[in-house]
């Protein structure tokens, strides 16, 4: 993109919500542009576990991090926590410098104050929204459209308009951002997140992982209010109870802050001796897990953000060659096909029905897993998403003079290796 006529172009990518490169998204969309020869920076929070250094060069990318407690109780936790944030990521800021673009991903919808301040020193703004902030106020708190409801509408509205290009994570993400952000066609790109193939690949399954049954269940991800780890629990025991069925062993693998209550409900439905909670776990043992598994869970509710999100877990089962049961949402209909099952919404009767289906029928189970992995080959390859961000970026910066060409850039402090 940047031709060898002139120094590369730079890119600060902000993020609130996760660190890098753990979260998986941003890592790919930062490599993209390391390769197609921008000068990445991204500022962010450190982990808990891991990303822990303030300051880290990974595979060319530089990365900024700041201190951050996650929000905790009611909204006067997340005040504490989106001002620390913004005033971590506004410092952080200053030292690297000038930039040809700041490109912000939510959540939260605040970004747009770095990014208009960094605007106004000639940056142009690419607003990466992950999640569409209004649904998941409704989907998280289940408040219904109060005035903290109308807030984030507005903080929404505020960073569309600041935005000069959005990158959208589906269709109907893009439909939002034309439809209730007012923006025009060309500057919306759907930007489809995938899995790593290089992290994701089948290795030898491991019977000594189902724990002495026949099958094993795998459900991956976070476990928060929206994402279903209750359905999941409620349909495991009526695949017992009901179906008369203890021929497997379950497995969650994961973290959030609803981890502590779905142990806990697990113990209330008497399941403990079936379902394991893993917490997070390295790579290397999430792979044997996936791989020794016979189904996939995807017990994600119907409710407005789910229905038009896409869930990594589902592309992360696919990968990895594994059948799927999900609720019937429009995204993950999309996403999986017929690598999937689906059962209506939030109906867990139906949900340990399919469960129960695809156990008795392992040729079934490898048909769909087959599906599943040459749609990731295929139409979901990372690839396309890389053009798209490509053609993003190429859009914002078009008739834009770079500011290593407006005098020299500061790059802050010498980050630490």
């Amino acid at each position: 993109m940047n031709g060898d006529d002139g120094p590369a172009r730079r890119a600060l990518v902000l993020v609130e919500n996760l660190s890098v490169p753990f979260d998986r998204r941003v890592w790919q969309e930062c490599t993209t542009l390391r390769d197609a020869g921008w000068e990445v920076h991204v500022i962010c929070p450190r982990g808990e576990k891991r990303d822990t250094e303030p300051e880290a060069v990974i595979d060319g990318v530089r990365i900024h991090r700041y201190p951050l407690r996650a929000a905790t109780g009611g909204p006067a936790g997340y005040l504490r926590e989106y001002g620390t944030a913004l005033w971590h990521t506004l410092r952080l800021a200053r030292e690297v410098g000038p930039v040809d673009v700041v490109h912000a991903c939510n959540p939260p919808d605040l970004l747009f104050l770095p990014a208009r301040w960094l605007k106004r020193r000639g940056a142009r703004f690419v607003f990466d929204q992950h999640d569409l902030v209004p649904e998941l106020y409704l989907s998280r708190f289940d408040r219904g459209e109060d005035l903290l409801y109308r807030a984030v509408c507005a903080l929404e509205r505020m960073t569309y308009r600041a935005a000069d290009v959005v990158l959208a994570t589906n269709e109907s993400y893009r439909d939002v951002a034309l439809r209730r952000g007012g923006r025009r066609p060309e500057d919306v790109f759907v930007v489809r997140s995938a899995p790593d193939i290089d992290r994701f690949h089948p290795v030898p399954p491991e019977p000594e992982l189902k724990r002495g049954k026949p099958h094993l269940l795998c459900y991956l991800g976070v476990m928060g209010p929206q994402d279903g780890v209750d359905y999941a629990l409620r349909a495991l025991a009526k695949l017992r109870d009901e179906l008369g069925r203890t021929d497997w062993h379950a497995v969650f693998v994961g973290a959030g802050d609803a981890f502590d209550a779905m142990v806990e409900l697990s113990r209330q439905l008497g399941l403990s001796e079936q379902v394991q909670f893993t917490g997070r776990i390295p790579d290397a043992d999430l792979v044997r897990y996936l791989s020794t598994a016979d189904v996939c869970l995807s017990p994600d509710p119907r409710n407005p953000l789910n229905d038009v999100s896409t869930m990594n877990k589902v592309l992360e089962y696919m990968v990895m060659g594994r059948p799927i049961v999900s609720f019937d949402l429009r995204e993950a209909r999309v996403s999986a096909g017929d690598a999937a099952v689906y059962a209506p919404a939030n109906d867990e009767g139906a949900f340990a029905g399919l469960v129960a289906q695809l156990l008795d029928d392992p040729e079934e189970r490898a048909r769909m897993g087959k599906i599943g992995q040459e749609r990731i080959g295929g139409q979901l390859a990372w690839r396309h998403s890389q053009e798209s961000l490509l053609a993003a970026y190429a859009a914002a910066c078009r008739d834009h003079t770079p500011v290593s060409q407006n005098g020299p850039v500061r790059t802050g402090r010498r980050p630490r290796r």
